[in-house]
C-alpha cells in the first residue's frame, strides 16, 4: 500500500489534497475521541503552530460544549448559507487555537444534501490553507458524513480502547477507509490505557487484525494513560491542558502532538 508520509502533518503549502487535514476517528463514541481532538489542537497550538479544530461530528457536535462555549456562529450557520466557512470561526483564547463549532443536538445536519457537502468540502480545503494544522473530529460510526469528510485529509487517528467493541468498530472503520481512499496514512492512539504496556497490548491485537485481514500495518502515534483529570476538566468545560497541563494524559497527548511534529 502507498501510504502519505508522515510529513503530512507539516507542510500545508503542498498542493496535496488535504495534506495538514488530520481526522480523528473512532469507529465508536465513547472512546474519548472528542476530548482526544480539543486536547491535540490545544498541543500543537502550545507548540507555535496555528491550529484550526473542525466539529465535524454533524447534528451530534460537542467540541464547544467540552469547552464551555456559546458560539454565535456554528457549522450550521454555514450549511444552512449564511455564513461562508471562514466566517464561522471563532478564538479558543485560552488555547491560542480557532475552532469552527458543529451544532449539537441538531439531527438534520446528518442529512445535508450532497451538493452542499460538496461546498463545503471545497470550502474546508481553502481554509486549510491558511493554517498548519486542521484536526477534523469526526462523529463517530460510517455513515456518508464522517466517510466524505475523511476523504479530505492526508492523515486519519483512530482512537481505540481496549474494550472489543472499540476494537471491532475501529477495525471496520479502517476498513472502509482503505476502500475509499487507500492513500491515506492510518496512524492509531490508544486511549484510556492503564499503562503503556496495556495501550501497547491494545494496538497489538487491531494490528494484527489489519495485518491479516487488510495486509496494512498501521502505525502506533501513542498512548495516552487513563487519568481522573481528563474527567474533571470536561467537567469543568475547559482544556485539559489550561487546568491540568502536567497530568499523565496531558503529557501523554503532548507527545503525541511532538511526535507529528517531528
Amino acid at each position: 500500500m502507498n501510504t502519505v508520509p508522515s510529513s503530512i502533518l507539516r507542510h500545508p503549502a503542498s498542493p496535496v489534497l488535504g495534506r495538514n487535514i488530520v481526522t480523528v476517528a473512532s469507529g465508536k463514541g465513547g472512546v474519548g475521541k472528542t476530548w482526544f481532538s480539543v486536547t491535540l489542537a490545544h498541543a500543537l497550538a502550545r507548540a507555535g503552530r496555528h491550529v484550526l479544530l473542525f466539529d465535524g461530528d454533524l447534528g451530534l457536535a460537542n467540541v464547544d460544549i467540552q469547552l464551555g462555549l456559546m458560539p454565535d456562529r456554528d457549522l450550521g450557520s454555514v450549511l444552512a448559507g449564511r455564513l461562508a466557512l471562514a466566517q464561522a470561526t471563532i478564538l479558543y483564547e485560552p488555547g491560542g487555537f480557532e475552532i469552527i463549532a458543529g451544532r449539537s443536538g441538531c439531527g438534520r445536519l446528518g442529512a445535508v444534501p450532497d451538493v452542499r457537502l460538496a461546498s463545503l468540502d471545497e470550502e474546508l480545503l481553502a481554509a486549510a490553507g491558511h493554517y498548519d494544522h486542521v484536526v477534523l473530529d469526526l462523529g463517530a460510526g460510517l455513515e456518508r458524513t464522517v466517510r466524505r469528510l475523511t476523504r479530505l485529509a492526508g492523515a486519519c487517528i483512530v482512537v481505540v480502547t481496549d474494550e472489543p467493541t472499540s476494537l471491532t468498530d475501529a477495525y471496520a472503520f479502517i476498513k472502509v477507509l482503505q476502500m475509499d481512499r487507500a492513500e491515506t496514512e492510518v496512524r492509531i492512539v490508544v486511549n484510556l490505557a492503564s499503562s503503556r504496556q496495556q495501550g501497547e497490548r491494545t494496538y497489538d491485537t487491531l494490528l494484527r487484525a489489519c495485518t491479516s485481514f487488510l495486509k496494512l500495518s498501521p502505525r502506533l502515534l501513542g498512548v495516552v494513560r487513563r487519568d481522573a483529570k481528563v474527567r474533571e476538566a470536561i467537567r469543568a468545560q475547559t482544556s485539559l491542558l489550561t487546568r491540568f497541563p502536567n497530568c499523565e494524559a496531558a503529557l501523554d497527548v503532548e507527545a503525541i502532538a511532538a511526535e507529528i511534529l517531528a
